[in-house]
């Protein structure tokens, strides 16, 4: 009978995850120009967009313009599929996520479509979101986003989109 394999450390299991979500995420400038965060606990994802001056789109309501609106949920659905797959192939062992840098990165999934449903002025303030998977295969997938401010139960805009996978052999970024 051969020894057991000693596990991980939590922490160190804790700080590839964040490095592989940071990779991903730091992969897409656009992300970055619009402040988008993820915090993640476990395997889901919160997206945070921090309040900036430069997303009012309405200076006389105030109001976060409908187009940062839309690319906040469609930025969040795009990076909870991602995930989702890159979570899979690093518990699978497929993936090392400490090879993940911005010049290898997985492909993106790419929008087919996307819709938005405004449900209530986006109101000067920090803005969160979560996104569920509906359906992911191997060509093909929908995800439902959901965004909010002060109150979860409040939502603001919703969206939901559906994806042309990535090959899952294509080489990546770069």
């Amino acid at each position: 009978m051969s020894p057991r394999v000693k596990p991980e450390p939590v922490q160190v299991v804790k700080e590839r995850r964040d490095a592989a979500l940071k990779a991903l995420v730091h992969g897409v400038p656009y992300i970055q120009f619009l402040g988008i965060e993820f915090d993640r606990r476990g395997d889901e994802l919160t997206a945070i967009l921090p309040f900036d001056d430069k997303l009012i789109g309405n200076p006389l309501l105030p109001a976060i313009h409908g187009g940062v609106t839309a690319a906040f949920l469609e930025v969040a659905a795009i990076i909870e599929l991602s995930w989702s797959l890159v979570w899979d192939e690093m518990e699978s062992g497929r993936l090392d996520p400490r090879k993940l840098d911005p010049d290898h990165l997985p492909r993106l999934p790419k929008t087919i479509d996307f819709t938005v449903d405004y449900l209530r002025t986006g109101l000067p303030r920090d803005a969160y979101a979560r996104a569920r998977v509906n359906r992911s295969g191997r060509r093909y997938a929908s995800v439902h986003v959901e965004a909010w401010q002060d109150n979860r139960s409040r939502l603001f805009a919703q969206g939901t989109g559906h994806f042309l996978m990535p090959e899952r052999d294509a080489a990546p970024n770069g």
